[in-house]
């Protein structure tokens, strides 16, 4: 499908980064005009990420936005994941007394989530899997979500003792607020259908053909006026940015006082020892 817009891969680059960046040129537009696709490469931790490879991440998107050859974005992961969300083996080390520690994490997903709602440019989401807890919210940063039906997503941060506070503001502009509080304190997951009968994916196709529609469909909006494009994006992004400065403010206050109690560590000590709740 993705062949009537676009030619073949270009080079990939950082191949053995946990973060690869691809560009995919726009056949229907002269000169170096592309999309790019942006694929979290840990596959055998579900691309669960560390702070290290967010940083990765945030680099590599900044580059991106400051490309205006670049018309629009793909994100997704590799393998059977799209991004199971943070890495617990980093997180049960934070020392409960370390409320510097415990800010540094929040701002470290404040600047991701800024850097992702900061690009101009058409954002489409490819959930070829998973996508849950932060990975589910970055997954919703995007305009569009193309999933299939075997997807699972939610925000089962509670589970690991973690509140979900920017989850509450990731969630809340397409669920409403009945089901995001379901959401966040249950910690269920939903699967494709349901996903996209409540707005959390805006399409579903076959599973075998979630990147190539996701791409297919970067270069439709790609040919599209970039102008007009960015500044609609711009209209909606100030929508909800005071909602977002408060989620971060309120998510500093709140996992200072989760991580104080201990609470998210033995919780997490006993995922990671294979108690699952």
């Amino acid at each position: 499908m993705a062949e009537n817009h676009m030619a073949e891969n270009s080079t990939t680059a950082g191949a053995d980064s946990t973060v690869i960046v691809a560009r995919h040129p726009v056949a229907a537009l002269p000169g170096d005009v592309h999309v790019a696709e942006v694929t979290l490469n840990r596959p055998d931790k579900l691309n669960a990420w560390t702070g290290e490879m967010r940083a990765r991440l945030v680099a590599a998107l900044q580059e991106i936005g400051r490309d205006e050859t670049c018309r629009a974005v793909v994100l997704t992961g590799a393998g059977r994941a799209f991004c199971a969300g943070q890495d617990l083996a980093e997180t049960a080390a934070i020392d409960p007394d370390d409320h510097a520690a415990a800010e540094a994490w929040i701002d470290d997903f404040g600047l991701l989530f800024r850097t992702v709602r900061a690009l101009d440019k058409p954002v489409i989401a490819a959930v070829n899997g998973v996508a849950a807890g932060s990975g589910f919210q970055f997954a919703l940063l995007a305009d569009l979500r193309i999933g299939h039906a075997g997807v699972r997503m939610g925000q089962p941060e509670v589970l690991s003792g973690i509140p979900s506070i920017t989850g509450i503001w990731a969630m809340s502009g397409i669920l409403g607020r009945a089901k995001t509080a379901e959401f966040a304190l249950t910690g269920r997951l939903v699967e494709g259908p349901e996903a996209q009968r409540l707005g959390l994916l805006s399409r579903l196709v076959d599973a075998d053909q979630v990147k190539a529609e996701a791409l297919a469909e970067a270069a439709r909006l790609a040919e599209l006026p970039p102008g007009a494009l960015a500044l609609t994006k711009g209209r909606l992004r100030e929508l909800d940015d005071a909602g977002l400065d408060d989620a971060i403010a309120a998510a500093k206050k709140v996992h200072i006082a989760a991580y104080a109690t201990g609470e998210p560590q033995r919780e997490m000590a006993r995922f990671l020892a294979g108690r699952r709740r």
